[in-house]
């Protein structure tokens, strides 16, 4: 009887230990009709070219004034941003885990003001062979295509 009383216990222990979690966990991010200076979202029409990378930016560094022609994402890896449109003088704070929508046409700068490097996954949808991002002060392109 003992040894029945034992082997129902375990069982019973050991049935939430064997219960599968959900093979699929979908976690929202953001979601969002306007990027973050309230700008519809428009992306490119007819052909586009997808443009992904991984920026590294280190504690205290700053990007120069630039705006993007194109519709930007940006997926915070690690690190604290803060991303200044310098039209509005208004700023806004990002840290790990969270989804940014770029502004589109208008001149922003971004600075790392944490105290470990940055890294954000950039997903940029750009037509074939435009630049990335436009740099105010220099008149130049930057970014790859």
């Amino acid at each position: 009887m003992r040894r029945m009383y034992v082997t129902a216990v375990a069982l019973m222990l050991a049935a939430p230990l064997s219960a599968k979690a959900d093979p699929v966990k979908i976690s929202p991010l953001l979601s969002t009709a306007v990027t973050s200076s309230g700008q519809p979202i428009v992306l490119p029409q007819g052909k586009i070219q997808l443009i992904t990378s991984i920026y590294e930016i280190q504690p205290g560094a700053k990007l120069p004034e630039h705006e993007h022609n194109s519709q930007r994402y940006g997926y915070m890896l690690s690190g604290r941003l803060r991303i200044t449109n310098t039209g509005t003088g208004k700023s806004e704070e990002y840290k790990s885990g969270d989804f940014i929508v770029e502004s589109r046409g208008q001149w922003h700068k971004a600075e790392n003001i944490g105290t470990e490097p940055i890294k954000l996954l950039v997903i940029d949808q750009v037509e074939p062979g435009e630049k990335t991002t436009v740099l105010r002060k220099q008149d130049a392109t930057v970014g790859r295509n």
